[in-house]
């Protein structure tokens, strides 16, 4: 049994009561699928725990911004977020030039995709696994699914839209309809959003990761303090306050 998990954007609440329910369900291994920081007030603390924790972890958008520049594709917002975490993350003054390093070459450690036992991870999509968007309203653009699905070889997990659920060759169904629970079948081509820890964005606040034992794909929602997280982003000017705004609603 694994637990997979996604998107933490920084936000600490979120991944300490994750960790603990995971940890509640005695499962050691931990995969993420990229963005730990981003968005949220505290970077350093969320990459330090993942660094922990994880046996894998792939490279999301947000570190890649971090460590390469941030690309024009950016909202104002998110930019302005990026470059506040790159500065707190590596060029803090305050900390040791050696804990900066560590963390710099940890992200610079993440693989773009990672395949382990037949299964494959990717933060964005099998075919662009750093930046592409695979919204559940893709779902109807045949062209689109059809060569995302021909880079599929069976099941492959990801994250980046922050919208838990899974697509099939028949469309996209969200883990509400269906009991929080996915059976894979034999042979079958699947992409499983994991949904987001940090900043969940499909109308439910609660952080949401899965648990997979290869044969079974659970959702699970955790409730943790929201207005903690709320309150640290308003107390930090270059993080517009819209970034907490949107974690009471989930949205």
């Amino acid at each position: 049994m694994k637990a997979i998990i996604s998107d933490i954007h920084s936000n600490l609440a979120a991944l300490r009561v994750v960790l603990d329910d995971i940890d509640h369900l005695g499962i050691k291994d931990v995969t993420c699928l990229g963005d730990v920081v981003g968005y949220g007030p505290q970077p350093r603390e969320c990459l330090d725990l993942v660094k922990s924790i994880c046996t894998i972890t792939v490279l999301g958008n947000h570190e890649e911004a971090v460590l390469l520049g941030v690309p024009p594709t950016f909202t104002p917002r998110a930019r302005k977020a990026i470059e506040w975490t790159r500065k707190e993350m590596l060029e803090n003054g305050g900390e040791k030039p050696e804990l900066r390093e560590a963390r710099r070459k940890f992200m610079q450690s993440f693989k773009i995709k990672d395949r382990i036992e037949g299964v494959s991870y990717v933060h964005g999509s099998p075919r662009d696994p750093t930046r592409e968007y695979v919204m559940p309203r893709d779902a109807a653009d045949k062209k689109k699914m059809s060569a995302i699905f021909s880079q599929l070889v069976d099941y492959c997990f990801c994250g980046h839209t922050h919208t838990p659920g899974i697509f099939t060759a028949i469309g996209f169904t969200h883990p509400s309809d269906m009991f929080d629970l996915y059976m894979l079948g034999t042979d079958e081509k699947v992409l499983v959003n994991v949904g987001s820890v940090g900043q969940p964005r499909d109308g439910d606040p609660r952080a949401c990761y899965i648990t997979f034992d290869g044969d079974t794909i659970v959702w699970r929602r955790v409730e943790y303090d929201v207005e903690a997280t709320c309150k640290r982003i308003y107390d930090i000017p270059e993080l517009d306050d819209f970034l907490a705004d949107r974690l009471r609603e989930g949205r």
